[in-house]
């Protein structure tokens, strides 16, 4: 296959956001665990939608898998996630896991720092309420003690 017959993907706006280091998790929030299960913490992410019925509480990204490094498209909670930001994509393995998926088009420049800041927005509020009413463990490691976020 010589140059010409190699497929060219027009750049497309996406929000970009990484993983959170640690998250809480389990009764009371006691527990803390790094990234996700698919996700390193700090792994950098680009949402591809999201689910504005139920709240913005779950998104669809596209990012490299935790222990294979292989380009994903998964769901996944919007509290896991921080940092949201409108980016112009040029990564082939990304804009090539975007057509598979059906979104190839993106969203426009406004559309995503809009969407970037109500998703902000939405995985504050999530991340707080996660264990609302149980104090966080000793020199807690949690994604809010880290940044000084309230919750």
């Amino acid at each position: 296959m010589n140059e010409s017959e190699v497929p060219r993907h027009e750049p497309v706006w996406l929000v970009a956001a990484n993983v959170v280091a640690w998250r809480r998790c389990g009764v009371g929030g006691q527990e803390l665990r790094p990234g996700t299960k698919c996700f390193k913490g700090g792994a950098k992410v680009y949402v591809v939608n999201a689910y504005w019925g139920p709240g913005g509480d779950r998104v669809t990204v596209v990012g490299r898998e935790r222990h294979t490094s292989r380009w994903i498209v998964i769901d996944t909670a919007t509290r896991h996630l921080h940092g949201f930001r409108p980016k112009l994509v040029h990564t082939p393995r990304v804009l090539e896991r975007l057509r598979a998926a059906g979104h190839e088009r993106g969203v426009g420049a406004d559309y995503a720092a809009d969407v970037s800041a109500t998703l902000e927005r939405y995985a504050r509020q999530y991340r707080a309420e996660t264990a609302p009413y149980s104090p966080h463990p000793d020199r807690c490691l949690c994604h809010a003690c880290l940044t000084g976020e309230p919750g």
